[in-house]
């Protein structure tokens, strides 16, 4: 099978999108950026292809009329337990690193303690997986890196005070630790996770065990389909490091300008909050731009500054939305500069503020700030489509849709469930319109 992929290489994410010979989707991919983007590129790839087997699979099932079995519930759970699977295998990874760096680390003198400390924290976070991955379990992000480090830090501070040893010296173990860590992808052994998985599921759900020979057949069968790599496209913030041909290259605003419009074919305006950049993009009826403007330097306004919000207030990213949905007011925010967003944020703490009100401000800012840039490439145009990561925060959403309307009346606004991804399919349709031209 001839597969067709885009690589969006953003600041704070890098996102794959696998395309069929019929420019249908088959799999995405998202991982968090590191310094080493050529990992950051294969992993994103990589979690592409894995869940490009998954629709393979589904197509099969549906095609053999196992209707059970293609059941949301049954294809969700293969994948969550599949990166069960997962974690449990890079966890194993890092305890074994860590323990390799005490003797590197100059605590021999304290080398027994310091194993069996982190014995214990790594024992306490494999006894927790199966729960923080079962259908309904919560999780700081579906990032390694996070859920590892936001688990060690709880774990390793309770251990450490139980055992009357210095959190430091595990901590500074483990910071060396993760980092070779997220630049070594996961390993391969695909067939031997997703059999476990729909062993989990079936055990899970009884009702399939008659069908257990049947599903693990097409299972083996989909897992085996050769897959091949027909043409990559590259882009986003940092596609000049990617490891292409030049003319497999191209700029974010042609990419999400096609994404934006292979996703909406009636896209005119679109606008991308990004974790760098913020892009105000208008384009013509074959989804070509035909103007755009961008923020200057300055991150303020961008996913990254929502990203330091979240650290300032020991949140995961991801909840920051659903805590500004709860606002009854909404404070005036003087700067969206990511410099002096600590400050202020303390300040307004200080003055009495509630969280939730403060949020809400702080995603208005957000979203004047992008109006003023979509402003500025020609304004908003009849179907407007919000792309990019921060498409998916609920709080911003619901500014947005207030702006336009004030700003320019009944607009239909598109936004994909998929939108963090709109670059990688533009990359991916332009890898199919290079084969294909």
């Amino acid at each position: 099978m001839r597969t067709f992929i885009g690589i969006d290489l953003g600041s704070t994410t890098t996102k794959a999108m696998l395309l069929d010979e019929n420019c249908e989707p088959l799999g995405q991919g998202i991982t968090n950026s590191r310094s080493n983007y050529t990992t950051a590129t294969a992993v994103a790839q990589q979690e592409a292809v894995i869940s490009a087997r998954l629709t393979l699979f589904r197509r099969a099932l549906t095609a053999h009329g196992l209707d059970l079995a293609v059941d949301e519930v049954f294809l969700d759970r293969i994948k969550l337990y599949f990166r069960l699977e997962q974690f449990v295998e890079q966890l194993e990874d890092l305890r074994e690193t860590c323990v390799g760096l005490i003797d590197s680390a100059r605590l021999t003198d304290m080398k027994k303690e310091i194993l069996e400390a982190l014995t214990a924290v790594f024992d306490r976070i494999r006894a927790d997986a199966p729960d923080m991955y079962a259908p309904g379990g919560s999780r700081k992000s579906d990032f390694f890196r996070d859920i590892a480090g936001s688990r060690f830090m709880k774990i390793g501070e309770e251990v450490a005070k139980a055992t009357g040893l210095p959190f430091d010296r595990l901590l500074n173990i483990y910071d060396k630790a993760i980092i070779e860590v997220e630049n070594r992808p996961p390993s391969g052994g695909m067939t031997e996770k997703f059999g476990r998985a729909l062993g989990r599921v079936i055990k899970d759900i009884p009702e399939l065990e008659p069908q257990r020979d049947t599903l693990r057949r097409h299972l083996d069968e989909t897992l085996a389909v050769e897959m091949e790599e027909t043409y990559v496209v590259g882009t986003g913030y940092g596609r000049v490091t990617l490891p292409f041909p030049k003319e497999h290259i191209r700029s974010e605003i042609l990419c999400h300008g096609l994404g934006a419009h292979v996703m909406y074919p009636g896209t005119r305006t679109v606008l991308d909050i990004g974790g760098q950049d913020t892009k105000g993009i208008q384009v013509d009826a074959d989804g070509i731009v035909a103007n755009f403007q961008m923020n200057d330097r300055c991150a303020a306004g961008c996913g990254r500054y929502l990203g330091y919000i979240a650290d300032e207030m020991n949140m995961g990213l991801h909840e920051l939305g659903p805590l500004a949905m709860k606002s009854t007011k909404s404070v005036r925010i003087n700067s969206t500069c990511t410099v002096f967003a600590g400050a202020e944020l303390r300040d307004r703490l200080a003055l009495g503020e509630e969280r939730e009100d403060i949020l809400a401000g702080l995603h208005r800012a957000i979203v004047l700030r992008a109006m003023s840039i979509i402003s500025r490439s020609g304004g908003i145009s009849n179907e407007f489509t919000f792309t990019g990561g921060v498409a998916n925060n609920e709080a911003a959403v619901r500014e947005l849709r207030k702006l336009v309307k004030e700003n320019y009346g009944d607009v239909t606004i598109n936004i994909d469930p998929a939108s963090i991804y709109t670059g990688a399919l533009g990359a991916a349709t332009f890898a199919r319109r290079a084969v294909a031209a």
